[in-house]
């Protein structure tokens, strides 16, 4: 490869890898700004059933789980708004090394135009053209000195074009460069404003917490309870689910000691579904946020204390109606002493939860589609709280609903 063909080659690659590296910078942003308008409207969502339920009194475990939960979300907004400053930075810093080298290239470009300029003067002063080609030996040469005649405007057209083209390629990353200063004060004044926000919040939960650890025994022992109950909860569904399992065995003439479904044609296809479309399913309720996520975690007010969750709670709105995450079939409606129905709907060799309804519209051995209403979740007259408790398994084993749910975060 000579000298020529080299340098076109790396040309070419660093022209290829500035495209590159600012197609993923502004990937990037996009990514972060569909995140930050997510966390606001989470943040809306938070304050609306704030609102919606003000009137009422809430116990002091559910107001410090709602100040976490908001000061959570605050701080991923004030993480992602810093980040996206930060990928402006780089932006406006790349984009000044790019006009500081543009403007040293079209200095150069203009001063050899202006001295063709005036050599083409002085040519023109000093012969002529027609003189010029009068003045060859024969027609050939004529020939010769014509085609560089024409090479000569045409070269001179062409840098003409090439200042101009580089001008507007200036006037284009000023103009971005503004554009791009203006989002970050933006950016950089939304995230005064979060801050603040999440002060006030966080004085209210030390103002909370406070009155809590003067009765931390009271509260510690109500935790315990909640917990026991959950774990009550959890026993009898584990049952329930062993027993399907059993049974589905038995009819495909299996050991029924064993710990998996016996899946039918239909049976593994709907699984094999379920599967595909993890991280994509359905929320069970068309509005709602996650108040508390799945797996074991200390408890916000007691830490030494840990709470076991084999779902998600999530906080919606009055009257919500709760909705099956993908097709599959009623396998049972749970009714216990002292505790709200659930319903629990089966795909394939994977289990759905839906607990703490109100109402009920499916019964056992019902097929459902996706995003069919299957009930409504009940809301405490006590505090206001419209809370949806959801989990999903395979077979015994529990998932994180959030791997499997669109946009869970």
């Amino acid at each position: 490869m000579n000298n020529k063909h080299t340098y076109k080659f790396l040309m070419l690659l660093g022209f290829c890898l500035c495209f590159a590296l600012g197609s993923s910078q502004n990937n990037k942003q996009k990514e972060l700004e569909t995140r930050r308008q997510e966390l606001r409207r989470e943040i809306q969502k938070i304050n609306e059933l704030r609102l919606e339920n003000k009137s009422k009194e809430k116990s002091q475990l559910s107001l410090i789980e709602d100040f976490n939960y908001k000061i959570n979300v605050l701080n991923n907004l004030i993480k992602v708004t810093n980040q996206q400053a930060n990928l402006i930075t780089r932006e406006i810093n790349s984009n000044q090394k790019q006009i500081t080298k543009l403007r040293a290239e079209l200095k150069q470009l203009k001063e050899d135009y202006a001295a063709m300029l005036v050599k083409s003067y002085k040519s023109k002063n000093q012969q002529s053209r027609i003189m010029f080609l009068l003045s060859s030996n024969d027609f050939k040469q004529a020939y010769k000195r014509l085609q560089y005649i024409k090479q000569y405007g045409d070269h001179q057209k062409q840098q003409g074009e090439t200042i101009k083209g580089k001008t507007a390629e200036l006037q284009n990353i000023n103009a971005n460069l503004l554009k791009q200063k203006e989002d970050k004060q933006k950016l950089i004044t939304e995230n005064k404003v979060t801050q603040k926000s999440l002060e006030t919040e966080r004085k209210q939960h030390e103002v909370l917490m406070k009155s809590i650890k003067n009765n931390i025994n009271l509260y510690t022992s109500q935790i315990n309870k909640r917990q026991r109950e959950a774990n009550r909860i959890d026993a009898e569904i584990d049952k329930i689910i062993k027993a399907a399992i059993a049974k589905s065995n038995k009819k495909a003439g299996k050991s029924s000691s064993s710990k998996t479904f016996a899946l039918t044609p239909a049976g593994k296809a709907l699984a094999k579904d379920f599967e595909s479309n993890k991280g994509k399913l359905s929320w069970p309720v068309e509005k709602g946020i996650v108040k508390v996520r799945y797996g074991t975690q200390p408890h916000p007010i007691n830490r030494s204390l840990t709470i076991k969750s084999n779902g998600v709670r999530i906080a919606t709105e009055k009257n919500a109606k709760v909705r099956s995450i993908f097709n599959g079939e009623v396998i049972d409606v749970v009714r216990m002493k002292n505790v709200n129905p659930i319903v629990i709907i089966r795909h394939g060799n994977y289990i759905t939860y839906y607990k703490n309804l109100s109402k009920v519209y499916v019964k056992e051995g019902d097929k459902v589609v996706t995003k069919q209403e299957i009930g409504e979740v009940y809301t405490n007259k006590i505090n206001g709280e419209t809370i949806l408790s959801f989990s999903i398994s395979k077979e015994s084993n529990t998932q994180n609903p959030a791997s499997w749910i669109y946009k869970m975060y």
